[in-house]
């Protein structure tokens, strides 16, 4: 109680510091690339990424071998998928199997690598034009 008999108003207790970046600064899962940063007139502007989903959702409606790892999986913990790319997110990619019409939901978390039998739509700069 405060000295004038008023309950005392506690104070939200703000989170110490951390030594890891805000969920602001966190980069979407899956591997990030960047190019170097570009002058324009003596300003720098920051590095520019190309994350995997953004490189999926370029190449969208693309058939798509996608390797994954599932770690402490007993068995075959290493499996492929084989689709067409229909949604890349920030954490996920959907493909549908054509031979099957089976739809997978897959965490990017687990990617390896994703292998495409014609050319790969690619921008440095996602939202830019794709090579």
């Amino acid at each position: 109680m405060a000295q004038n008999g008023a309950p005392r108003q506690q104070q939200p207790q703000q989170p110490p510091p951390s030594m890891y970046p805000s969920q602001g600064q966190m980069p979407p899962s899956g591997s990030s690339f960047q190019t170097s940063p570009t002058s324009n007139g003596g300003a720098s502007s920051p590095p520019q990424q190309s994350y995997i989903e953004n490189i999926l959702r370029l190449n969208k409606g693309k058939l798509a071998s996608v390797f994954m790892t599932f770690e402490g999986a007993k068995e075959n913990n290493t499996k492929l998928f084989k689709g067409i790319i229909e949604a890349a997110g920030r954490d996920h990619l959907i493909l549908s199997d054509p031979q099957t019409g089976m739809r997978y939901l897959l965490p990017l978390i687990y990617l390896d690598y994703a292998s495409f039998e014609e050319e790969i739509e690619y921008a440095p700069e996602f939202g830019g034009v794709p090579r």
